[in-house]
């Protein structure tokens, strides 16, 4: 188990992560090339997608971070967790739940997001 929650905590690193280089390296370690990310707002499929997608929230939420809001329940190649985005030390402004499916070397092969708070008119 602890190394999906490793996994899962170097993912929402990821989404924290501004510098396009660094970003797109640590999505190139820990993403299979063909790896795809699913949400109710956006669906990215490969690495570029995916950079793309993580940039795209980067600018819509500028200064606020992701972090884990609890433990990682994990079995097999499927683990599952609860997510929080805000300023860092404050209350969460959007909150959500993730579903993420590995390949048998434990990298991500698809994620699918549920939002459970957003903001008004997000």
């Amino acid at each position: 188990m602890n190394d999906v929650t490793e996994l899962v905590t170097d993912y929402l690193a990821i989404w924290n992560e501004t510098d396009p280089a660094a970003r797109r390296a640590a999505i190139e370690k820990i993403w299979a090339q063909d790896g795809t990310y699913t949400d109710p707002i956006a669906v990215a499929e490969g690495h570029d997608a995916i950079d793309a997608t993580i940039a795209a929230v980067q600018g819509q939420f500028p200064g606020l971070a992701f972090k884990l809001a609890g433990q990682v329940d994990a079995h097999h190649d499927i683990a599952r967790f609860t997510w929080e985005l805000g300023p860092e030390g404050g209350e969460a402004m959007v909150v959500g739940f993730d579903v993420a499916v590995l390949t048998p070397d434990r990298r991500i092969a698809n994620v699918y997001g549920f939002l459970d708070k957003v903001p008004t008119g997000f």
